[in-house]
């Protein structure tokens, strides 16, 4: 996946997994990576700066927690402003997809 395309979504990615749970940084690597059947791999590079701007805005909290085995993490949590950003962000991707679709006529492939 081309990492141009990848920028457009992360944060709407990030924001939606962790609506589902709170997560520490490599599980959110590796549950976007299984949720999008591998077409979706974060380095930990690209991951943690996307955090911080989501924490900065008030969308996500962090806290420190001991993992299943044992080791303390920091866990991310969406906020109820976060819930509300990716609302928003969602319909923003619905519009932008269904542009895309008008243009290209729905088909991906020829």
């Amino acid at each position: 996946m081309d990492k141009r395309y990848m920028a457009l979504g992360t944060s709407m990615l990030v924001l939606k997994l962790l609506k589902q749970q709170s997560m520490y940084g490599y599980q959110i690597i590796r549950e976007l990576e299984q949720q999008s059947q591998n077409v979706f791999r974060l380095q930990e590079g690209t991951l943690y700066p996307v955090l911080h701007i989501l924490e900065q805005q008030g969308a996500v909290t962090s806290f420190q927690r001991t993992s299943e085995n044992g080791r303390l993490r920091k866990y991310y949590a969406l906020t109820t402003h976060g819930e509300t950003m990716l609302d928003e962000k969602l319909k923003e991707w619905e519009i932008y997809q269904t542009a895309i679709n008008q243009v290209i006529g729905g088909v991906l492939f020829e």
